[in-house]
């Protein structure tokens, strides 16, 4: 998951949002089709089939991320009225699913090429080819790191994950390619192919497990829990101990965070004072946690909920 905002992370210029980045990465991933399948054209390198097949992956991933993303903006609705945040989850499990099959196909070519090797041919010119398509996907998996970061966007990390998987395989395709040439080893080629899949194969994986998790709701990361107990800490304290929280519960939905929790006041206390107290709490915690909603049972001291007696006599037996 993107790291939650803090005082510490750069916030990324305005022009750097998600569906502009991404739609960069549509054009980017184009380019480097091209560069990569040229690039295998003239060599004849199984290795560099590999780099060229993983960047199809690329231009699919991005295509699908940008249609989440845009989707994840629309507005709650009568059908989803907590908005339509999880779609990017949808996305960075696309990705993960297209880069294992990804990584099967270049098993499979390998395996071909291990059986019956080919010379190789024009590796200068193939070399330089990939190289500069590198080039591009480093700079742009760069940039979407820090995008990702600031707009908590699960979408933009997990093409900005793939990409720079991407700029790791052709590194080892570029070195395995120059120790083949160098040696004469024609097998070095096809070793260098199953390496890259396996390790593309272990990205997918991670990005299909990440997406399963924000589906089922997990909690909020221990930064953000840790914030929100210290806002807590603080009013609780500023109360004299009149005011106390708990049955604190999260979950996050792509840029959003969510968080529910009761909140105890003083029996004799207005309605009116109470709601103001609860307002001063929900204002602070969504100062300390952007895209952050709280929802605040309002309780007087001592007194719990139907659900709360009802676990209780559950655990009891």
């Amino acid at each position: 998951m993107p790291k939650p905002p803090d005082a510490r992370t750069p916030s990324a210029p305005a022009w750097m949002t998600p569906g502009n980045l991404l739609r960069a990465s549509v054009v980017v991933a184009g380019l480097t089709i091209v560069l990569k399948t040229l690039a295998w054209w003239v060599t004849d390198s199984v290795g560099l089939l590999s780099d060229a097949l993983e960047s199809f992956v690329n231009l699919a991933g991005a295509v699908f991320a940008l249609t989440m993303v845009t989707v994840a903006r629309r507005p709650a609705d009568a059908d989803h009225p907590y908005g339509h945040h999880k779609a990017e989850y949808f996305s960075s499990g696309f990705e993960g699913i297209l880069i294992i099959g990804a990584s099967a196909a270049i098993l499979w070519a390998s395996a071909l090429r291990l059986l019956h090797p080919q010379p190789l041919e024009q590796l200068g010119w193939g070399l330089a080819l990939s190289l500069v398509s590198t080039g591009f996907n480093g700079a742009l998996a760069w940039v979407m790191f820090r995008s990702a970061r600031t707009h908590r966007s699960v979408a933009l990390e997990g093409d900005a994950r793939h990409l720079l998987t991407d700029v790791w395989t052709s590194v080892g395709v570029v070195v395995g390619l120059l120790a083949a040439g160098a040696t004469g080893w024609l097998w070095l080629d096809p070793l260098v192919a199953v390496g890259v899949a396996l390790n593309i194969l272990k990205e997918g994986v991670a990005l299909v497990w990440q997406a399963s998790q924000g589906l089922m709701d997990e909690a909020v990361e221990e930064s953000i829990l840790d914030v929100i107990q210290g806002v807590l800490q603080r009013h609780a304290q500023a109360s004299g101990g009149a005011v106390r929280f708990d049955n604190l519960g999260s979950r996050r939905a792509g840029a959003r965070s969510y968080v529910d929790l009761h909140m105890h006041v003083p029996a004799e206390w207005t309605l009116g004072r109470a709601a103001q107290a609860r307002a001063a709490v929900e204002s602070d915690l969504m100062d300390a946690v952007p895209g952050l909603r709280a929802t605040i049972e309002l309780l007087p001291v001592g007194a719990e909920t139907v659900f709360e007696q009802s676990e209780a006599e559950t655990q009891g037996n």
